[in-house]
């Protein structure tokens, strides 16, 4: 089953948390938390983000910014 545009899932490959953006295919297309290029996955390759998991790519995000390393 595919997530919902706009989930936070989890890529199972890499452990990075993502916001589906999209559906191409038969692929899952994913952007990281607070932006940036979009990955694709196959569907069976990404499970829903729990609320720890968003916390910590929030953080990691805020962190990033903080130093300015995202516009």
């Amino acid at each position: 089953m595919k997530p919902k545009v706009g989930t936070y899932v989890v890529d199972t490959r890499t452990g990075r948390v993502g916001v589906v953006m999209g559906h191409e295919g038969p692929y899952v297309q994913l952007r990281p938390y607070g932006g940036g290029k979009e990955w694709d996955c196959a569907p069976d390759t990404v499970r829903g983000a729990t609320a720890a998991e968003r916390l910590s790519a929030a953080t990691a995000y805020a962190n990033a910014r903080s130093r300015g390393e995202v516009p």
